[in-house]
């Protein structure tokens, strides 16, 4: 995955998942805690260097907090110095859905979970190489699965 494959995503439309989860609003309300729901149902960021997940580096598999897909693995994972979880590409190219986020006066390229859509973050083309990108993730939008 690089940049240029980003911007096509976000532009062109995404690949598509392997499955689809779709809840109302009342059952995302009752499955998530309100910070989690913030973040992922109503496109919300925790504040930098907050997130359970921004400074452990432990082995396993990061899921959707919504839905259990896998997103990112943790071998994949890297300081940023960001204040979020950073991660250098998708577990699978299909995982991550992209859309052109103009709000706030900039214009980004917002991630979501490509089988809940919950909102996960922003990807940025200043990550470490090989990909060079960096998946800037709320921690309340992920959970590590250890066991995978």
């Amino acid at each position: 995955m690089t940049w240029k494959d980003v911007i096509h995503f976000a532009v062109n439309g995404n690949l598509k998942p392997d499955k689809i989860v779709v809840k109302s609003e009342d059952e995302w309300k009752a499955k998530l805690t309100p910070e989690q729901y913030q973040i992922t149902r109503l496109k919300g960021t925790e504040r930098p260097f907050t997130g359970e997940h921004c400074s452990t580096f432990e082995k396993g598999k990061y899921n959707c907090v919504c839905c259990d897909a896998p997103l990112f693995d943790s071998s994949i994972k890297f300081n940023s110095n960001s204040g979020w979880p950073s991660f250098t590409e998708p577990i699978k190219e299909n995982a991550i859905k992209y859309f052109k986020d103009t709000s706030h006066g900039m214009v980004r390229v917002e991630i979501l979970c490509n089988t809940c859509e919950a909102h996960l973050g922003h990807v940025f083309p200043d990550g470490p190489e090989p990909s060079g990108l960096r998946y800037c993730t709320n921690s309340a939008s992920i959970k590590l699965n250890k066991n995978e």
